[in-house]
């Protein structure tokens, strides 16, 4: 977004407030211990951590429409919790951000899936993860499609968040994408590359790098190679456009109709990227809704990307924030 268009950023930014969006997929509770390192600990070689403190937020769709509700936006958020302390307390986090709960609690022993992440000095030393990562039982499947069928009226758009534990299934997908179209309502995707097939007829999809050359199989080195994958991952998917995220190298948009676009970085500081690809698909969700081009939304996430990356944890981006990025680069 060049410098003439902060005012343009600020008017779409307005227009987006209020607009709604759907956000279907894997829901998970982000844990954090946070605390120092002195010594090694004598029974392995490894840092014995003393936490200082805990903190929980919302993970994986969740963060999606906490970034959607940051930047002004409302949403509904359609999952799969477990009957647990960890799903109660994920509950009690949609209602504390002002997010509609469209989730449904499963039977044991499906859990609530959670990361914990073991901070200390500002980086992360570890990563534990509680899941269970099977496709969701029918009855679940069923009940999480009349949920999507209720709560896709009022929505603009609709983000899947797909981290592969057990949500996005087949019918699932086909269902809400033919359900989508009907409404006129894009949907956009945060894929995994094994359920690439699962896309087709989607509105875009926002692989990042690595899952971009996984899915083509080919590196991406130079600009060339860059839009060899774009183009490829065009024809595999059946989408009307590709964004492929490349942290600290931008983004790079490819649409099926018009030129592709390299989208320079705009973070001045990478402390973080955890959650970074939730700020760029809430944005580019919550800029379509309000009736952006596919290009002007992109630039904009680029932006709101690159507020996230420079905060430490599981992080949103505000407009004021946005726009204060914005202008210090056009400065």
């Amino acid at each position: 977004m060049s410098p003439q268009g902060a005012g343009g950023a600020a008017r779409l930014l307005r227009a987006m407030r209020g607009r709604r969006v759907l956000v279907a997929g894997d829901v998970m509770l982000d844990e954090f211990l946070w605390g120092s390192v002195s010594r090694l600990s004598p029974e392995a070689p490894v840092p014995v951590v003393r936490v200082s403190r805990q903190t929980f937020h919302l993970g994986g769709a969740g963060n999606v429409a906490a970034n959607v509700r940051a930047l002004g936006g409302a949403a509904v958020v359609v999952g799969v919790v477990g009957d647990d302390e960890a799903g109660r307390r994920l509950r009690a986090a949609l209602g504390e951000e002002g997010l509609e709960d469209g989730l449904v609690v499963a039977a044991a022993p499906r859990p609530t899936t959670v990361k914990t992440r073991i901070i200390a000095h500002h980086q992360q030393v570890v990563r534990a993860d509680r899941e269970l990562a099977e496709d969701v039982a029918a009855e679940v499947e069923k009940e999480l499609l009349a949920r999507l069928r209720a709560a896709l009226p009022g929505s603009g758009a609709v983000v899947v968040s797909d981290y592969q534990k057990g949500v996005v299934t087949p019918r699932l997908m086909k269902a809400l994408v033919t359900l989508a179209q009907k409404h006129g309502v894009p949907v956009l995707v945060d894929p995994k590359v094994r359920h690439f097939a699962l896309y087709r007829r989607a509105t875009v999809i926002t692989p990042n790098q690595q899952e971009a050359e996984q899915a083509t199989g080919r590196a991406i080195r130079d600009e060339a190679s860059l839009r060899a994958a774009g183009q490829r991952l065009l024809r595999q998917v059946g989408c009307d456009a590709v964004l492929i995220t490349r942290g600290e190298q931008g983004m790079a948009l490819f649409p099926r109709e018009g030129r592709a676009r390299l989208i320079p970085t705009a973070a001045r500081q990478v402390y973080d990227v955890t959650g970074a690809g939730d700020t760029v698909i809430a944005t580019l969700a919550l800029g379509l809704c309000a009736g952006a081009s596919l290009a002007t939304a992109a630039a904009l996430a680029n932006h709101a990307a690159g507020v996230v990356v420079g905060k430490l944890g599981t992080a949103t981006a505000s407009p004021a924030e946005v726009l204060a990025a914005l202008e210090s680069r056009a400065g």
